[in-house]
């Protein structure tokens, strides 16, 4: 292991080199105009994972994206972990609030600054170079399996199906993921539950066109006014979302389970000062870590209608539309989520317009056991690299994917994340800590070392 940290260490500005390839790339999914980027995103990494020691990586074809699939098989009896990742990046608007080019990377105060740096190009790119740095000791001591998409950040709509229809190439003994954070350096931690999805898009139609505001104004209800209310009624003064039935199945903490998440280190003090807010908001009863770890939410994503440009034009839009999310909790449904969410906004919508309701995506909460072999080899690791054990985490964010891989492969995953929550992945100026990138390379080869120690 020391020859393999010697490498990684020999090979940092490379590393970085070949991580800014793959970030220069503009693989946005939620863009149609980017699919030729998507593509070529793809092909980078095949290269990546061919050079660095797979004797097989090809880009596969789903109903969407594909997905970057490699190998290195040393040993059909050895334990073998499948490395996921992706390569597509959320959109980088509004640009004119980035400080760089989001897609010229650049090092700066010790930190990788374009989209992609954190989420989840340098997390994932980490795998591939320790994965490179072990082979080239001799130190590797497992399978190893690479499956990288291009669809994340939309929901992975393709990804299950062919799962599905590659299940037998997939077989693994666990997935090894970094597409999460950590709660600080200092801190380290390991994520042992997500939250789950559901995302929707409403509209709301008044008037068959754009209306004079003052010849109409008062006698035709217009849309957006309506939204606004709609959108506004969805929580209560207490931070409760008011749709029937959505906490019907979620879990309850025993005081023990919530007690031993208020002894995580947090201070809410920081917190607000990273956030530039005077005030924390959210469901009476939580503290700010129970609020994004086990309870549930719905927030407005996005919302538009009517005349945003410069000037002024006065008319009562036609329509107006929001983008909603909610995160779930552990036996929270999507699905039932959708269904309980359609039905209560078009009850509560007025007479006096139309609502069309759209379900766009969604997936299942996940819990990562800290019994399993996988979580105490992943333990074990952090303590080498940070000198601390690392607290379980449950974190707020979702990534629907992974509890699709619990049940099409009946895997489970372990969700060694590096980031910061000062990274802005999703928003402007994203970045992330070269330390951290160098730290997490380090990290995974010696999870590596512990989990084939550990009984099958």
């Amino acid at each position: 292991m020391e020859k393999t940290k010697a490498f990684i260490d020999a090979n940092r500005e490379r590393f970085l080199e070949e991580l800014f390839e793959l970030l220069r790339i503009p693989s946005i999914s939620a863009e149609s105009k980017y699919k030729p980027d998507m593509e070529r995103c793809a092909q980078k990494w095949c290269e990546l994972i061919l050079k660095a020691g797979a004797n097989r990586a090809e880009v596969m074809p789903t109903d969407g994206n594909p997905v970057v699939y490699g190998e290195k098989i040393i040993n059909p009896t050895l334990p073998t972990v499948l490395v996921y990742g992706h390569y597509d990046v959320m959109p980088v608007d509004p640009v004119e609030l980035w400080h760089t080019d989001p897609f010229e990377p650049v090092v700066k105060d010790g930190r990788i600054w374009g989209r992609g740096a954190d989420d989840d190009k340098g997390q994932s790119f980490m795998h591939a170079k320790a994965f490179e740095a072990m082979l080239a000791n001799g130190t590797l001591p497992c399978n190893v399996k690479f499956m990288l998409e291009g669809e994340e950040e939309i929901g992975s709509p393709s990804l299950g199906k062919w799962c599905a229809d590659n299940k037998e190439m997939l077989k693994a003994d666990i997935i090894l993921v970094s597409d999460t954070s950590m709660i600080g350096m200092e801190t380290p931690s390991i994520t042992c539950g997500l939250r789950g999805l559901c995302y929707m898009e409403v509209e709301v139609i008044g008037p068959n066109k754009d209306l004079h505001s003052g010849l109409f104004g008062g006698a035709v209800a217009n849309p957006a006014n309506v939204l606004t209310k709609l959108v506004a009624s969805l929580t209560d003064e207490e931070g409760r979302v008011t749709i029937p039935g959505f906490y019907d199945d979620v879990r309850v903490l025993s005081q023990e389970e919530r007690e031993a998440i208020g002894e995580t280190p947090f201070c809410i003090e920081r917190y607000k000062k990273n956030l530039d807010i005077e005030e924390v908001q959210g469901e009476a009863g939580y503290s700010t870590i129970e609020r994004t770890g086990i309870r549930p939410s719905l927030d407005v994503n996005g919302i538009w209608g009517g005349y945003i440009a410069e000037g002024t034009k006065t008319v009562i839009p036609s329509k107006a539309s929001a983008k909603i999310s909610m995160r779930l909790v552990p036996n929270q449904d999507y699905e039932k989520i959708a269904v309980l969410f359609e039905k209560h906004f078009r009850a509560i919508a007025p007479k006096s317009v139309k609502v069309n309701v759209k379900y766009l995506h969604g997936g299942y909460p996940y819990v990562s056991p800290t019994d399993m072999p996988a979580y105490k080899a992943a333990s074990k690791a952090f303590e080498q690299t940070f000198g601390k054990t690392p607290i379980p985490f449950y974190s707020g964010g979702s990534i629907p994917i992974i509890s699709t891989f619990e049940k099409v492969l009946g895997l489970k995953s372990i969700l060694m994340g590096f980031g910061l929550d000062i990274d802005a992945i999703h928003s402007p100026n994203e970045s992330y800590g070269v330390e951290n990138f160098y730290k997490g390379i380090e990290t995974i080869t010696w999870f590596y070392q512990y989990f084939a120690q550990q009984p099958r």
